[in-house]
């Protein structure tokens, strides 16, 4: 029984060593009260394994090693996985949106890097992706463009997702695809 429990511990120390967290951006926030100003913290992080899980959090407090702290504990509770192709880059483009907040998120050939700036690099580098171009519209403020972010990224359908819809198999998706433009080659030339 002992060595159960024992056994059970260590696995979850394996889990939480393989996380990579990334600090996204810090806020400095002031309360004004009768007696003057309440200073305080806010956090947001983004936590990843950087082989498809990734999820964010944020956390406020009087000092910054807190408000970071509860932004981690956070984003492990709201951790997603995404499916990713070959493991290295998105399935499909796509466009993501969160309030004033616009992201288009696009594959990439091997070798493209990730081509992406603040918050969406963090969830990228976190998440695994090593080859993508992304592009942010709109507000720049990190809280929307990292919501705006995990929206587009939720809506991802992998091969496997489509043909478990629709009741087919993988190999009638994607063959379906390559054989339409082999038929659009041949009538072009």
């Amino acid at each position: 029984m002992a060595q159960a429990v024992d056994r059970r511990k260590a696995e979850k120390k394996e889990k939480k060593e393989e996380l990579v967290e990334k600090l996204v951006h810090i806020n400095r926030v002031a309360k004004t009260v009768k007696g003057g100003r309440n200073m305080s913290f806010a956090a947001v992080v983004v936590v990843g394994d950087q082989k498809g899980r990734v999820g964010y959090g944020t956390g406020k407090a009087t000092e910054v090693p807190d408000a970071i702290s509860k932004a981690t504990n956070e984003a492990k509770k709201n951790m997603v996985r995404i499916p990713l192709r070959e493991g290295r880059t998105l399935h499909h483009d796509v466009a993501g949106r969160f309030g004033a907040g616009k992201v288009y998120l696009r594959t990439a050939p091997a070798g493209t890097g990730v081509i992406a700036g603040g918050p969406l690099r963090a969830i990228f580098e976190v998440l695994g992706v090593q080859d993508v171009v992304a592009k942010s519209l709109g507000s720049n403020n990190p809280y929307n463009m990292i919501k705006a972010t995990f929206n587009a990224l939720e809506s991802i359908n992998s091969p496997r997702m489509v043909a478990a819809k629709r009741g087919k198999k993988v190999g009638d998706i994607v063959s379906r695809r390559e054989n339409s433009s082999n038929a659009k080659m041949v009538e072009e030339a």
